[in-house]
């Protein structure tokens, strides 16, 4: 494991973890914690032997946000300048190019929320909350939630999170489509690694390429992004797996994989 002040990881079986660790403060986010996590997705993006990554959070929280000690006594500049550096965190996560899925132990607040929102899967355990808080100290969801949120459950939703600054609890989270699954604490990063590894069984190019055109068709209307998926099954036809998949469903088989 490689040990940061303010981010573990680790990969084992294809599989990377990064550990939100800062304990003293609910992993709360610093500058130091944000280039750390963004030095690990750059490691864990150009190691060929990872496949997909796990982000979660030291003991019972995910991450409570950014430090807010940090932003009452910092200048305006400085707190853009964390902001700009969290986009580009949550940036990188959506860009991997590898599955990064949010294994949230506890509490996601803000810019932990953030953070998860970015992933393209996240699993919650039972007593996590959620919510966008900013409001409530006088600030804005400036690392990305205003943008993802209503994306995932709704502008009208989102607004009401936004807004109010109100927290909801893990079956709420799910019923709205902001996770995916609530499973039980002991064996959330189970569930997380087991979800993971039935991605990992499919065509590695074909998982890329599902996700770029989910993730840029947000963006385009519902014709561009129509075309966006066309061209993008068209990439798909040009691999190795696109062949190697075909062949093995006509011959009753289960697929083997290259990743090219």
């Amino acid at each position: 494991m490689l040990e940061r002040d303010g981010v573990r990881s680790k990969a084992e079986d294809g599989i990377a973890q990064l550990e939100l660790h800062r304990p003293d403060c609910l992993n709360a986010m610093n500058r130091q914690l944000l280039r750390q996590l963004l030095a690990a997705l750059e490691w864990a993006a150009a190691d060929e032997a990872v496949r997909a990554v796990i982000i979660t959070g030291h003991g019972q929280v995910f991450s409570a946000g950014a430090d807010i000690r940090y932003l009452n006594r910092a200048s305006a500049a400085e707190v853009r300048e964390l902001a700009r550096l969290a986009v580009a965190v949550t940036g990188r996560i959506e860009t991997l190019g590898k599955p990064v899925l949010a294994a949230i132990n506890g509490d996601a607040l803000g810019g932990g929320l953030e953070i998860a929102e970015a992933c393209m899967l996240r699993l919650a355990a039972p007593h996590a909350r959620f919510g966008h808080p900013e409001v409530r100290i006088g600030a804005v969801a400036g690392f990305g939630g205003t943008t993802r949120l209503p994306r995932l459950i709704g502008k009208g939703r989102a607004a009401e999170m936004l807004l109010t600054g109100r927290l909801i609890d893990a079956e709420e989270a799910c019923r709205l489509g902001l996770v995916n699954r609530v499973a039980p604490a002991d064996d959330l990063l189970a569930e997380a690694e087991s979800l993971l590894r039935e991605i990992m069984a499919q065509s590695p190019t074909a998982v890329r390429l599902s996700w770029e055109a989910i993730h840029r068709g947000l963006s385009l209307s519902e014709d561009e992004s129509a075309r966006l998926g066309a061209d993008y099954f068209g990439l798909a036809a040009q691999s190795e797996d696109f062949r190697i998949g075909t062949r093995a469903f006509l011959d009753k088989r289960p697929p083997k994989f290259k990743g090219r």
